[in-house]
């Protein structure tokens, strides 16, 4: 099952320095820390919304 979910690879490309402690939670729960970190995730709704909330913050590298 987990096999045929799909993924998605996002990209920290921003800092998080003058962000909220919302922002920083949103790249907490993505599992970014640190600049050009990358990382992947499964394609769910709540993901995107994560993605969303953060979009200045972060870049989709593949679908």
């Amino acid at each position: 099952m987990a096999d045929t979910a799909k993924t998605i690879k996002i990209k920290q490309t921003g800092s998080l320095i003058g962000a909220t402690k919302v922002q920083r939670a949103t790249m907490a729960g993505l599992g970014l820390k640190k600049m050009n970190a990358e990382k992947i995730l499964q394609d769910t709704p709540a993901i995107r919304g994560m993605i969303t909330k953060v979009a200045h913050l972060v870049t989709v590298v593949e679908e």
